[in-house]
């Protein structure tokens, strides 16, 4: 399993090419060889970055629904709405796609968030402006999302 670490601000140049900062790109180092997958967030204004490797452990999870329920159907072909696969480039470039450039409206300046095993590429404006919203909320969060886990030690 993947853990990636860090906020990086960034900027994306007319043809939707970001430079992957050094520090992540060190991080995401072991991946580069497979690529990548970029698809639409499905809670937030944003994209989801996955190595290939997390990407197929998620789509191993997802084909073991059964189709035969419209709903799961209608979850992936949503999920899967729009889904590309993208690789750093030789110059550390990545290209996002027009289409999800403009479903989470980037501009200029992004923002590139490690949640985890994925990271999220964000509208600068959009990604401050979400975190200022939740921020009154996120210690009524932690507690309703963590509060009853064993953490053995962790606060």
């Amino acid at each position: 399993m993947v853990n990636l670490i860090g906020t990086y601000e960034c900027k994306v140049d007319a043809k939707g090419r970001l430079m992957v900062p050094a520090a992540l790109k060190k991080q995401l180092a072991p991946m580069l060889q497979e690529g990548f997958v970029v698809k639409r967030s499905v809670f937030q204004p944003c994209l989801e970055l996955y190595p290939m490797s997390e990407w197929n452990v998620l789509m191993n999870k997802m084909n073991a629904l059964n189709r035969f329920k419209k709903k799961n159907n209608d979850f992936i072909r949503r999920f899967t709405a729009g889904v590309k696969t993208v690789e750093v480039d030789t110059n550390g470039r990545l290209l996002i796609p027009k289409d999800l450039t403009a479903f989470a409206d980037i501009n200029k300046e992004i923002v590139l968030s490690s949640a985890i095993n994925i990271v999220e590429i964000w509208d600068k404006d959009k990604y401050e402006n979400t975190l200022e919203a939740s921020s009154d909320d996120f210690a009524d969060l932690a507690e309703e999302v963590m509060g009853n886990e064993e953490m053995d030690g962790i606060s």
